[in-house]
């Protein structure tokens, strides 16, 4: 359950970049504002601006329309110290239940603070040995694990120091979350190698592991509107491909398994 003054912070971090960040983080910003949270959200890339541009188009199809969706308030940082992004962060937080940071696809000072200041850390992954690199280097021949990662020694580090703040200052245990996202064009033996490496690596550094979203058209598609699958009255008629992708959404959704919130809201259902 969602308590005391602090918002609960989800960061999507990934230092590379088409891994489906912002696409993740939008679906999951609406499903808990569906839920019945007060959701801010905090653009780190702005240069991109995407999940910041998502959210303009979602305010504008409300406009159009004349209809009411839950929703983000989001902003983007573009200041150029940790300080100004923690006042923002605490600006917009006083309102909010959940506080959700989409950093870029590249190595950023405030895209490290971000991670390792999450309570849930999500890192959404294609499914390739290039996209593993960013946590942990492997064997060419045997592809065991050889090594962490910088990036992974960096969130070990910020656990293992979260974890002897956490009596003294209340504070949660970050609970990192690697989102497996396009599975279905991975190679049968490709894929059987990262899910060993995969589990390696999970309990070596102690992150779980989420099915994510598949590469479908519709997110895509999505886009100009700010519309989420989530949106059933809004999307018209849906085809197969929607329905399955509403599902492996709702999956994702449960993986992650954030704190509850007060006020359910029955439109969460996608079946």
């Amino acid at each position: 359950m969602v308590t005391g003054r602090k918002p609960y912070r989800i960061t999507f971090a990934n230092e590379k970049g088409g891994t489906g960040k912002s696409t993740t983080a939008v679906h999951v910003a609406v499903a808990l504002a569906y839920r019945g949270a007060r959701v801010a959200a905090i653009d780190l890339d702005p240069r991109q601006a995407t999940l910041h541009r998502y959210f303009e188009n979602r305010s504008d199809t409300q406009d159009r329309r004349n209809i009411d969706l839950p929703t983000a308030t989001c902003e983007i940082f573009d200041g150029d110290t940790v300080e100004e992004l923690e006042e923002m962060a605490e600006r917009l937080g006083q309102n909010a239940d959940f506080l959700i940071f989409d950093t870029p696809g590249r190595d950023d000072p405030f895209a490290r603070h971000a991670a390792t200041e999450a309570d849930t850390l999500v890192t959404p992954l294609n499914d390739s040995f290039v996209d593993f690199d960013l946590i942990g280097q492997v064997d060419a021949e045997t592809f065991k694990v050889r090594k962490l990662s910088f990036y992974a020694e960096l969130i070990w580090e910020a656990r293992l120091k979260r974890s002897r703040a956490q009596l003294e200052e209340h504070r949660r245990e970050m609970d990192w979350v690697v989102v497996r996202n396009r599975t279905q064009h991975v190679e049968a033996r490709n894929k059987l190698r990262l899910d060993k490496a995969l589990s390696e690596l999970s309990k070596r550094v102690g992150f779980r592991i989420a099915k994510g979203l598949s590469e479908r058209v519709i997110y895509r598609e999505l886009f100009p509107s700010g519309l989420t699958l989530l949106d059933k009255g809004q999307l018209g008629e849906l085809g197969t491909s929607h329905l399955v992708a509403r599902q492996e959404l709702r999956s994702l959704i449960m993986g992650l398994a954030l704190p509850k919130v007060t006020k359910p809201d029955p439109e969460l259902e996608l079946a």
